[in-house]
């Protein structure tokens, strides 16, 4: 689907307040595309409120015309616009940036399939009706994610495992432990995110990314299969946690 790009005044109007506030006040705008006013209300207190500055669109097009404008820190994005055009809306957003966050409203979590999700370059999905302040949550984490620490230079420790990132070898009880090449990308993962709950969508974005999606199985078989390598008791682990309904957590 393409976007015919007729500049209109409120979408200047919007795109052009929005970069003045941020400039002026060095604050991180957050772009959300919703045609339910009272959505758009709440979640500007919201985040007006938490200092951030807010842009608002209400259809795609408008939409397009002010994230080329003001380059939003965050975008929060309403599946199932009029015109069922969120989707390709979403695409596109993620073809003009690879990294910008992006959050996905929806009003039936029956038709959100996290994997299509993931295909149309979602980061995370929040199901309507939502607190105003479960959502902030999540915009909190997902940018704290843009600013992930890097991995130890040293070997990293917990437990009885050693894990060496420069080399890619680990050990327990001082001896070597195979692991694969994406049950190693999963560990480093959960190193970087230390203490945060993971959701499978975060999983399937961040560390499989471009490559053939899996379902969620995949993610749970790959956890499973790291927690009796590297657990003392993989039935009651005390690292690779489960927070359930939400994902996992790892803890040193």
């Amino acid at each position: 689907m393409s976007y015919t790009l007729h500049l209109n005044r409120e979408a200047q109007r919007q795109g052009t307040l929005a970069r003045q506030i941020t400039e002026r006040l060095n604050m991180e705008t957050i772009l959300v595309i919703d045609d339910d006013l009272a959505v758009q209300h709440a979640l500007r207190r919201t985040f007006a409120a938490s200092g951030f500055a807010v842009a608002e669109a209400r259809d795609c097009t408008s939409a397009v015309q002010i994230f080329d404008t003001i380059a939003p820190r965050l975008v929060i994005l309403e599946m199932f616009l009029p015109g069922g055009c969120g989707a390709d809306l979403c695409r596109l957003i993620r073809r003009k940036s690879s990294t910008v966050p992006i959050i996905v409203l929806s009003s039936d979590c029956d038709e959100v399939d996290k994997v299509l999700l993931l295909e149309v370059g979602a980061d995370d999905y929040v199901t309507k009706p939502f607190s105003p302040r479960e959502l902030l949550a999540r915009v909190r984490v997902a940018l704290r994610r843009l600013e992930r620490p890097s991995l130890p230079s040293h070997p990293f420790m917990f437990d009885d495992v050693v894990v060496n990132f420069q080399s890619m070898e680990l050990s327990r009880l001082g001896r070597s432990v195979h692991v694969t090449t994406q049950e190693f990308n999963i560990l480093q993962y959960f190193v970087q995110n230390q203490g945060r709950v993971i959701s499978d969508l975060e999983f399937l974005n961040q560390v499989w990314k471009n490559r053939r999606h899996p379902n969620i199985r995949t993610i749970k078989t790959h956890i499973l299969h790291l927690r009796q390598k590297l657990e003392s008791d993989p039935r009651r682990p005390t690292h690779f946690q489960t927070v359930p309904r939400f994902g996992y957590k790892f803890i040193a």
